[in-house]
């Protein structure tokens, strides 16, 4: 309700790989006969997207994408940089939160407060993200961890399947940089989305 008044930001964030052949959610085979899928190898072939769901006065969706794993390192740089706000990223997080003393005003805030969902993925649960959990909150970013085994309560999941079964059709590339150039057309689509029924939903009211 907070979100949709304008008083503070609701972000669903969560990571998810793409690659070139998708795991198979189901299959047909004839009575009595088991179902065999090939394995293909996606060694080389896969890119990990860290992503934003942005709900609230200005609904929006931010990522970040890499070949490689993403860490809490990685995580806490994404959060500081993009759904933050915050100049300079972790680098300067300590400055923004404990400049002035631990028990004052930051010297940096988020212009408008916001709550991050997060399920308990070991990159978020790593105390190297989870650790900074009171400084984020003092420059306006709190975090919120939903209960074990519970994806549908976090928005973005719609956002990964719509981008991977609809927007990322085409399963032909043979490189990283290929399936990221994909991987952000996928998404620039779902933010168009996001973005157009944020619009239509302010015209209609």
């Amino acid at each position: 309700m907070e979100a949709h008044a304008g008083g503070r930001d609701l972000i669903f964030l969560d990571e998810s790989g793409f690659a070139p052949t998708m795991r198979t959610g189901y299959i047909w085979s004839r009575v009595g006969q088991r179902a065999v899928v090939p394995k293909a190898a996606i060694q080389n072939r896969r890119v990990n997207v860290l992503g934003a769901k942005i709900v609230g006065s200005e609904p929006d969706l931010v990522w970040q994408r890499t070949s490689g794993k993403i860490d809490a390192g990685m995580l806490l740089e994404f959060v500081c940089l993009r759904p933050a706000g915050l100049g300079g990223g972790a680098a300067v997080l300590d400055l923004a939160a404990d400049g002035l003393g631990i028990d004052v005003i930051p010297v940096w805030e988020r212009r408008r407060p916001c709550t991050i969902v997060l399920d308990n993925a070991s990159a978020h649960a790593a105390t190297a993200f989870k650790g900074r959990r009171q400084q984020l909150a003092k420059i306006g970013v709190e975090l919120f961890y939903l209960p074990p085994y519970s994806p549908e309560l976090n928005d973005i999941e719609l956002v990964w399947r719509q981008a991977k079964y609809q927007d990322y059709p085409h399963r032909t590339q043979t490189s990283t940089d290929a399936i990221g150039k994909a991987v952000d057309q996928a998404m620039n689509h779902q933010r168009d989305r996001i973005r157009q029924s944020a619009t239509n939903r302010i015209r209609a009211a």
